[in-house]
């Protein structure tokens, strides 16, 4: 006994050490390969279903971790028992086997359907938390309340939630059918086995006192056996989650942004898209086709369209986030797809309208521009003045070191106008940190901007135009791409006129459309009727 206690006590401890130490290397495997993929494959709604998959397969390998000290405990009790009956009559241990089999098949049936149910499953399980999701946080508190979205998206959340609970019905009528047919025939062996040891006593195999020794020997290994089937049938279970784990990390694997490639010069002097076409798996035309333009190092370009043109894909591509299909992308005249990517990405800097607000400091929203590089409240000063965000910092809390999450107690949060300072603020830090050329991209900066201060934030994004520095500026207010030094007019994936403001606007084309019509809106103008005819040939050969 004391042995016994001994030896459970040293299992338990090693496992308690041993299950955080393995759930946290599955989870920290887990989120470096996701984090490490092209955004080709974040947006591949298979590649997001493996994704939400595999996101269970760092738990189950704790709990193997558990099972697995459970199943060597019962292999030791059923080594044991084993052998007390062989001793006792060598034809008892398979009967035993014969007992347990049937439990241990509907053990590994129920098993192999509940992971096939999750497996069909587990996009509607992501759809009704998010749906939950949307009814409880924040940012969509106003629109749930004000246009009664409420109870439209709590009905839906009963649909899929009753929807659940029958497949969680089904899933139990099969478990109670198939455990009642491996009992029966569990109960069937077990009188078989009851049968064999009368016939072993009226035949003079076996005494009485032997066969008593034996029904106990037999109710303890059946136990035991059973113990043991169901350990292993936990570890068949978790397993085929961490197969998925594994499934995931090989597939990630194959779709990882390479490391290494030749490195990129300090100067470049221009990036270059020739005739670059891109097609997402899921449509029938082209975002891009066979587009091609030139970003000359200090100059700013504009890139407009109307929705759904390709300006977003076109921006991508450009940063090299997406690897275009056709054409090259060239850095300082070499092929993207020769360059260090991870170089390629530090010559870039983004400024989206829904840039990300993270839930962190006020100076490491600033910071996280170039997280590894350390910087203190000073350092960061002529980025806030930058934005004009020092009044802002004056008002909140704690001031620069205030934590901007309102779900967390002593936090602030700011007004979209204010964030949109701190995003400003961040894209001053990065580019005023990096030493070579690259890239400033900016789509839509001044969405939740006063009038005033989208005057003010545009002169400032055209400010960071450098002789070692690009902007490119995707937006939809025209008045804002009148000072660029090129603009590029998409359409369907394609560039369609570039030019100046001017040389557009004589042209007569769809550019001169664009912005008679928003002119217009603000009573300056009345629109006028588009006649076609670019200002230069819509393509940019490359230098």
């Amino acid at each position: 006994a004391v042995v016994n206690a001994a030896l459970a006590g040293w299992s338990t401890s090693g496992a308690g050490r041993l299950e955080p130490l393995v759930e946290r290397v599955a989870t920290t495997e887990y989120l470096d390969a996701a984090q490490a993929v092209e955004l080709e494959a974040i947006e591949d709604p298979a590649f997001r279903r493996l994704l939400d998959v595999a996101f269970y397969g760092a738990a189950s390998a704790r709990r193997m971790i558990s099972a697995c000290v459970a199943a060597l405990n019962g292999c030791i009790s059923l080594v044991a028992t084993a052998s007390i009956l062989s001793v006792l009559h060598w034809s008892l241990l398979p009967m035993l086997l014969l007992i347990v089999a049937p439990r241990g098949w509907g053990a590994m049936r129920v098993a192999q359907e509940r992971y096939v149910s999750v497996l069909n499953w587990v996009e509607h399980l992501r759809a009704s938390r998010l749906i939950g999701t949307l009814l409880t946080e924040r940012s969509a508190a106003q629109e749930v309340r004000l246009h009664a979205v409420g109870p439209a998206l709590l009905e839906r959340y009963r649909d899929m939630a009753e929807n659940a609970e029958r497949e969680q019905r089904r899933l139990a009528n099969g478990k109670a059918a198939t455990e009642l047919v491996a009992t029966g025939l569990s109960g069937l062996a077990m009188a078989a086995t009851y049968a064999v040891m009368f016939w072993l006593i009226t035949a003079g195999h076996m005494s009485l006192a032997i066969a008593g020794t034996a029904v106990v020997a037999v109710r303890s290994g059946s136990a035991s056996l059973g113990a043991l089937v169901m350990n292993i049938n936990q570890l068949h279970e978790e397993s085929l989650y961490v197969q998925d784990h594994e499934k995931f990390l090989t597939e990630a694997a194959g779709r990882t942004i390479p490391t290494g490639g030749d490195a990129l010069p300090d100067r470049i002097g221009e990036v270059v898209l020739d005739k670059v076409t891109y097609q997402y798996p899921d449509r029938d035309e082209p975002a891009l086709d066979e587009v091609s333009l030139t970003v000359p190092m200090g100059a700013v370009i504009a890139v407009v369209g109307e929705n759904g043109s390709g300006k977003s894909t076109l921006m991508k591509v450009v940063s090299g986030l997406l690897v275009p299909h056709g054409g090259r992308v060239l850095w300082g005249g070499r092929p993207l797809t020769d360059l260090d990517r991870a170089r390629v990405f530090e010559r870039v800097s983004q400024l989206t309208q829904d840039f990300q607000r993270w839930p962190m400091t006020a100076a490491m929203n600033i910071r996280i521009g170039r997280p590894r590089l350390p910087a203190t409240a000073d350092q960061l000063e002529p980025s806030v003045r930058y934005a004009s965000a020092t009044a802002v910092i004056a008002k909140l809390p704690g001031g620069i070191h205030t934590l901007l999450a309102r779900m967390f107690r002593g936090a602030s949060d700011l007004s979209g106008g204010e964030w949109q300072k701190f995003g400003l603020a961040r894209t001053h830090w990065r580019t005023q940190t990096g030493e070579a050329d690259g890239i400033l991209i900016v789509d839509e900066p001044t969405s939740a901007l006063d009038p005033e201060a989208e005057i003010e934030a545009f002169a400032r994004i055209r400010d960071l135009a450098a002789p070692s520095r690009a902007v490119v500026l995707v937006t939809h207010r025209m008045s804002g791409v009148r000072w660029a030094d090129l603009i590029y007019v998409l359409s369907k994936g394609r560039v369609v006129e570039c030019g100046s403001h001017a040389e557009l606007l004589a042209a007569r084309g769809r550019y001169a459309a664009m912005f008679h019509t928003q002119a217009a809106q603000y009573g300056h103008e009345r629109p006028a009727p588009p006649v076609p005819g670019p200002a230069r040939p819509p393509t940019a050969e490359p230098a």
